[in-house]
């Protein structure tokens, strides 16, 4: 079972069996003829991002922007997570007990994601802590020289 939403508003869903019934044939690359309801309909894939899953066709001179799930993606959607959706990481927690070593941001200071924010040192051990998406720092709990706990809070996000 797929579910397509098109242009952002129309949601249906499409059976394996409708897609094996489908009676199209690649005329060039990209490019198809398809036979729908004893009518001839020309459609063209204009851009397509697989990872994302998200399709541009032009259909009879009308371009629609379709995005495709199959059963997966709905079951991941179901459990409350998103494949490619924006990372809505709002802090950060120490992983670790250990000891702060170094602060590389300030208040207010945007951020790109995979930045490094600072270093945590456990078990004599660096552990340089990235930031998990872009964005702007609203507050620094810790100090350099602090020592934190397992699931202290560090970061905040805008």
């Amino acid at each position: 079972m797929y579910k397509a939403k098109v242009n952002a508003s129309f949601e249906f869903e499409v059976t394996q069996e409708a897609v094996n019934q489908l009676d199209a044939v690649e005329t060039s690359t990209n490019e198809y003829h398809i036979i729908q309801n004893n009518e001839s309909v020309k459609a063209t894939i204009l851009n397509s991002d697989y990872n994302k899953k998200t399709y541009s066709v032009k259909v009879n001179n009308n371009t629609y922007n379709v995005v495709l799930n199959d059963t997966l993606d709905q079951q991941i959607a179901a459990l409350g997570f998103e494949i490619g959706a924006a990372k809505q990481v709002n802090d950060i927690k120490a992983p670790m007990p250990g000891l702060i070593l170094e602060i590389n941001i300030e208040e207010g200071q945007e951020v790109k994601e995979n930045d490094p924010l600072l270093i945590l040192e456990a078990m004599k051990m660096e552990n340089v802590i990235n930031s998990p998406r872009d964005g702007v720092i609203k507050s620094i709990a810790v100090s350099q020289g602090n020592t934190v706990e397992k699931n202290a809070l560090l970061i905040e996000f805008e």
